[in-house]
């Protein structure tokens, strides 16, 4: 609305009061605008400026920019967009959710990568839209992000969720097949491990030889899938298959 025009209300003690003064009650959203394109960035900054409670406080042309304007202003909303020089915006989001975490961080870009959209949310990013959706959506997105709302792009969004589907296969596929099994006697050898004793120490202890007992752990570690024998203690105690506090 243009201030020129600002219409007037009465309080009941007959002081006037313009629109501006009643719309200061109500929170206005700051957004800070993260992209190297200047002709986008002006263009969000001129239409984001024309919507309701909304304030465009500043703009950045790389992630360095936005890192130190984010953390000077405090703004509720980041505008970021993935690629950019110096710092992208991916290492842009992480630093900005780390220094200033109030701030929701709202990815908007061209990039349509699974990877970006993953690190993306690594980071901390409170959305991911393409700059396929028209500006009016953006003023949409900000509002709902600021009220605790999580925005996805549809097609980026049917792409997490088939990953999201495949981490569930994998995990489901890994929990059927059980823990391999020991013997009885790399049982025994793992125990002996367990209690710190060296493999000459197990050999005279099972009454068996050195290189017995080497292949016993060889054994261990490679049906365990493990690179060292303290690693094969941690994993066995975890899935009890020993209690090293046993005698």
């Amino acid at each position: 609305m243009d201030r020129a025009h600002s219409h007037t209300a009465t309080t009941t003690e007959g002081d006037l009061v313009t629109d501006d003064h009643m719309r200061g009650a109500e929170e206005v959203i700051r957004v800070l605008i993260a992209d190297d394109q200047a002709l986008f960035r002006r263009g969000l900054y001129v239409v984001l400026g024309t919507e309701d409670g909304i304030e465009v406080v500043a703009e950045a042309e790389n992630g360095e920019e936005a890192i130190e304007k984010a953390e000077d202003l405090a703004p509720d909303v980041v505008l970021m967009d993935v690629r950019m020089p110096k710092v992208n915006g991916i290492e842009a989001a992480r630093a900005i959710r780390d220094r200033v975490p109030t701030t929701k961080i709202l990815m908007l870009t061209v990039s349509d990568e699974e990877d970006d959209l993953y690190e993306a949310i690594k980071a901390g990013a409170n959305g991911y839209l393409l700059k396929e959706i028209s500006v009016e959506e953006v003023a949409e997105a900000i509002r709902a992000v600021v009220q605790g709302q999580s925005l996805i792009s549809p097609s980026m969004a049917s792409k997490l969720l088939n990953e999201f589907n495949a981490l569930v296969k994998r995990a489901e596929e890994k929990q059927q097949f059980p823990a391999p099994a020991l013997t009885s006697r790399e049982i025994e050898v793992l125990r002996l491990v367990a209690k710190g004793m060296s493999n000459r120490e197990i050999a005279d202890d099972l009454y068996i030889s050195e290189n017995t007992v080497k292949n016993h752990v060889r054994n261990i570690l490679e049906k365990l899938h493990l690179h060292n024998r303290m690693e094969a203690v941690i994993y066995a105690v975890r899935e009890r298959l020993l209690d090293i506090r046993d005698d």
